[in-house]
């Protein structure tokens, strides 16, 4: 059988659709492969989120003149994605696409994906793609049953997470593999730097440069004072802005206090509206959109209620919800139905909607990678190749006392700086190196003693961080130039205006905020004491076919009518004096909730 990877020229030094870093990227990895003194099994390949990692992926067995490659993704969604790039029924293919081949014969490709792929099938194939978790498992029968020289070439998408125990233990397998990892940034969120000789990397600030991805900038919002109670003590405490950061870079239970406290979270709100208000104005795009990462459940509430309270519209998704309700919320957002998506640990690699304009940050970053990953979702450009177009823009929206504005600095660094930087970069204190998915989840705790509340800021000004100060020079001239701005426009100095909101609105926001706080608290109650959500052990006095989540969630429901005496159905009737009450006494409506449920009471 012949082998398109070994006798088949690649049209690529000339070939206008390849892009800058896809060629770099190739010549690299052919000097490489072709130098009999480059000993180094392993290397590694660093691009920016939106240069066209998954093109250099497909090229790369070309370079190696490669028998059988293994492309593995840590993720389905991803691993789905490479399949199409490699497969020639697809119109979309990156060979076809990007002319890199003038027709058949093309490389074969199959996907592992669960029991539809037998050997007979990786046989006859030149490339075959899978996500990580099909080849895990001491018993695992691809592992077991593929001799060790099977594959010549390997390579890892998002090769930062190369160096977890799965993927080594699949090294093994197959020791005589070479291996290229391909990542946006060569350090897992645990700290740990990918594998290998950085081989070649591209700068974000070429990638800027070159229209590849969006220009970007930081809004940093600094209270001129905070006040401050902690929760153990009735004394407040009035802070200047230097002590705001202090804490915020030495103070963890501070960090979280600043994200949420409904004072600081809502100023973080307001500025991320302004700055997509300014953008679809200055744009003409009214679809652009905010995402934001928050620290749990409870959290997305909290924020999902901030902004619908401000007339946006607002959802979130979730790792632990179900598929289906994740799904209809990404309909409504690529269907533009959204003007803000809030995640917890959801839309990571491999997640794509180039119309996500702001970044706002209410969730604790412990290290510059998973930031990195989360920047990563607003960079991909709308109008590509055009680096001065005023619709490829990004905002960072954070708050002095959140510490982010240290990952910030290191970004700015590793955007200009070699791949040798990230050998001085250590976590931050507090990580979970378990969580490799990206930044921290937080789960909802106990309160301690030194938690705080943030009772009040004044005069909350915006600084401008640009990421290139001479990019963000020359589009502040352009923007002035064009009447966007005023002439006077100082970027280093303005002060935020909250965004108004009506009691109407803001009754409405925590209704609706109410029932997934319910559905929050019933799920987590079920899960501490072990039962399924989708179960029916609960269901045994009416036994009327409901699962364990709905039955608790239904107690819970019939507590909050009772303790504002209102009957079933009138919820739409709460009062905010009402829905006030309720918040404050949550804890008790829902205690009394589960002695019902729990107790047969």
């Amino acid at each position: 059988m012949q082998n398109p990877f070994q006798n088949r020229l690649p049209n690529i030094g000339s070939n206008p659709h390849i892009r800058t870093p896809q060629r770099e990227s190739f010549q690299a990895l052919s000097n490489y492969a072709s130098n009999p003194e480059e000993t180094e099994r392993e290397v590694g390949v660093v691009l920016p989120v939106g240069c066209g990692k998954s093109g250099c992926i497909t090229l790369t067995p070309f370079a190696f003149r490669s028998h059988r490659t293994l492309v593995v993704a840590p993720g389905v969604r991803i691993a789905e994605q490479l399949a199409a790039d490699f497969n020639p029924t697809n119109a979309e293919m990156f060979y076809q696409k990007c002319q890199v081949l003038a027709g058949a014969p093309y490389p074969e490709p199959v996907e592992i994906r669960g029991m539809m792929t037998n050997r007979a099938d990786l046989d006859e194939a030149h490339v075959v793609i899978t996500n990580i978790q099909q080849l895990q498992g001491g018993a695992n029968r691809w592992l077991q049953a593929l001799p060790a020289d099977y594959f010549d070439l390997i390579l890892f998408d998002e090769g930062h997470h190369s160096v977890a125990a799965s993927w080594e233990t699949l090294k093994t397998c197959f020791p005589n593999a070479r291996i290229v990892n391909f990542s946006a940034t060569p350090l897992r969120a645990d700290g740990q730097i990918m594998a290998g000789r950085v081989l070649y990397s591209y700068p974000i600030f070429r990638a800027i440069q070159d229209g590849y991805v969006k220009r970007l900038k930081a809004v940093q919002l600094n209270p001129r004072t905070l006040r401050y109670v902690r929760r153990d003590d009735t004394r407040e405490i009035v802070v200047d802005l230097a002590e705001v950061r202090r804490l915020g870079e030495t103070d963890v239970d501070f960090r979280r206090s600043i994200v949420t406290s409904t004072e600081t979270l809502n100023t973080i709100v307001d500025a991320s509206i302004r700055e997509l208000d300014r953008l679809r104005k200055e744009t003409g795009e009214g679809k652009l959109k905010i995402i934001a990462s928050a620290l749990n459940y409870e959290h997305c509430r909290q924020i999902v209620q901030a902004y619908v309270a401000r007339g946006r519209r607002a959802n979130y998704v979730h790792s632990r919800n179900d598929g289906a309700a994740n799904d209809r919320v990404m309909r409504k957002l690529e269907d533009h139905e959204l003007d803000v998506i809030i995640q917890v640990r959801k839309l990571g690699e491999g997640f794509d909607h180039p119309l996500l304009a702001v970044a706002a940050v209410f969730s604790i970053f412990s290290n510059l990678s998973p930031f990195v990953q989360f920047v990563g979702r607003i960079m991909r450009v709308i109008v590509q190749n055009d680096p001065g177009h005023v619709v490829n823009q990004g905002v960072v929206v954070f708050h002095a006392g959140a510490n982010i504005a240290r990952q910030w600095s290191d970004f700015q660094k590793y955007s200009k700086a070699d791949q040798t930087y990230f050998g001085q970069l250590l976590p931050l204190e507090g990580f979970d190196p378990g969580n490799l998915d990206g930044e921290r989840e937080i789960v909802p705790a106990p309160r301690s003693g030194d938690e705080m509340d943030v009772l009040a800021q004044s005069e909350v000004l915006l600084e401008e961080i640009p990421l290139l100060k001479e990019d963000e020079a020359a589009a502040i001239r352009l923007l002035k130039e064009r009447g966007y701005i005023s002439g006077d426009f100082d970027p280093t100095r303005q002060e935020l205006q909250p965004v108004p909101t009506t009691k109407a609105t803001q009754r409405q926001a925590m209704r609706g905020g109410l029932d997934m706080r319910v559905r929050t608290e019933a799920a987590r109650i079920l899960h501490e004491r072990g039962l399924n959500l989708a179960g029916r052990e609960l269901d045994h006095q009416k036994r009327l076919g409901r699962d364990n989540l709905i039955v608790l969630k239904s107690a819970i429901d019939r507590q909050i009518n009772k303790f504002v005496e209102k009957s079933s159905g009138q919820r739409h009737e709460f009062s905010r004096a009402e829905l006030d009450k309720i918040d404050a006494d949550f804890t008790e409506i829902v205690n009394a909730a589960v002695h019902e449920v729990f107790n047969g009471n």
